[in-house]
């Protein structure tokens, strides 16, 4: 009999265990600690510069910490490698999309890169829900930021992945679009899928997150439920920590 195809890797939560990261003598994450569990829309706010990006490149394994861990369900992610990777979908600030290629090249070249069937098929699929199947053959380099933001949030989630990271997901999009997102959003919270995004548009995700983690200075925070709205309970652990509101 031939052997049985090996699972792939799965996890239903990340642990971060005492995680810090110095750039020269400056700390951009100092102790910080967390789980993040499956089906959860978890939001990261900050001032700038209190560690938000520098958090979610340790999570995709972009960064390597100074000290501390991050597993990924049991397994570091030192350990898991390639299998780790294909689970992990992160949007960055910087889009990385290819200018030169048009909307749909890029959806596939990113396909063929993960070893996906039926790149073409995905492709479009995703640009449906991009609502950008018009534009499919236009290059990316002529798109709005809007247009790119959303191209590139469905390139992030080509490949079906379990952790989902995202900076500033809503950046360049308009009423429609960010309404879009965010039952795109919710949808991955229904799919089981572990969503940390990282946002100064407190509006946009108003009654969207689960948990709401807050970093200042490098160190983290879980801001507290309640009534108020979230920029009013944002605004009131700032300034409890010492800290100016920006954002």
């Amino acid at each position: 009999m031939p052997p049985r195809p090996v699972p792939p890797f799965d996890f239903d939560r990340v642990t971060a265990a005492r995680l810090s990261r110095h750039y020269g003598r400056r700390r951009a994450l100092s102790g910080v600690s967390t789980t993040l569990n499956a089906g959860e829309l978890v939001g990261l706010l900050g001032p700038n510069g209190a560690g938000k990006s520098t958090l979610l490149g340790l999570l995709a394994t972009l960064i390597q910490p100074s000290a501390g861990s991050v597993l990924y369900g049991d397994r570091p992610g030192a350990e898991a490698g390639v299998e780790l990777r294909a689970r992990l979908g992160f949007l960055s600030h910087e889009l990385q999309l290819y200018g030169e290629l048009t909307a749909r090249e890029n959806l596939e070249f990113c396909a063929g890169l993960h070893g996906l069937d039926d790149g073409a098929g995905r492709a479009g699929a995703a640009l449906d829900r991009a609502g950008l199947a018009h534009r499919a053959d236009d290059l990316v380099q002529g798109f709005s930021r809007g247009m790119r933001q959303r191209l590139a949030l469905e390139r992030t989630l080509l490949h079906d992945p379990r952790l989902v990271l995202l900076d500033e997901p809503f950046t360049g999009l308009d009423e429609s679009a960010g309404r879009a997102l965010a039952a795109r959003l919710c949808a991955l919270g229904r799919d089981q899928r572990i969503v940390l995004l990282a946002t100064h548009d407190l509006e946009a995700v108003e009654g969207l997150l689960d948990r709401v983690l807050m970093l200042r200075e490098g160190r983290l925070m879980e801001l507290p439920l309640g009534d108020a709205p979230l920029r009013e309970r944002y605004r009131a652990a700032l300034t409890f920590a010492g800290a100016p509101a920006a954002g």
